[in-house]
């Protein structure tokens, strides 16, 4: 992490960070583990909302941290790979994410893809424009995703007015 998705200049020290192992299940149904960096003020919450989404049978269909992808945002999103930390600056700007301080999580990116106008990112992310609650791993309002991270005070992207980020969930609701 150090020296890729952590730098001296981000805006939370790596100590307050926390690796938390993390049973899912996938796609197809199978039980996998994955890792998400997090704050550790959070990581117990975190804890909570994923054994949540385990126990509701949420898919995920990976669960790597951005360093896994040398930090780069674009890469991790065309794998569909769940994510949280990772200093960076916000998309389309130049102020930290909220994934820079680990409190904020970017859920199934494929089917969950950030939207703004006729920008669709990742773009492999185009046929879930128009939401489709069938589809496994798609995230939708009235959903155990969004009643998951609600309990904890969390909001989602998926409320905004001016873009939408279906895959997002910070604790500031930006």
């Amino acid at each position: 992490m150090v020296g890729v998705t952590w730098k001296e200049d981000c805006p939370v020290h790596i100590d307050d960070l926390a690796l938390l192992e993390l049973t899912h299940w996938d796609m197809t149904g199978t039980v996998q583990t994955g890792q998400l960096v997090v704050a550790a003020s959070g990581a117990d919450a975190i804890l909570g909302v994923m054994e949540a989404l385990f126990e509701a049978r949420f898919p995920i269909h990976s669960m790597r941290p951005a360093h896994a992808y040398g930090g780069d945002d674009t890469a991790s999103m065309a794998d569909n790979n769940t994510s949280a930390f990772n200093c960076r600056a916000k998309t389309g700007g130049k102020s930290w994410s909220e994934h820079s301080y680990g409190l904020a999580i970017d859920i199934n990116t494929i089917q969950n893809p950030y939207v703004r106008g006729t920008r669709v990112l990742p773009p492999e992310g185009k046929p879930h424009v128009e939401r489709d609650p069938e589809v496994p791993g798609l995230i939708v309002a009235d959903g155990p995703v969004v009643a998951a991270f609600r309990d904890i005070g969390w909001k989602w992207g998926g409320h905004w007015r001016s873009l939408k980020d279906y895959q997002h969930f910070s604790a500031s609701g930006r």
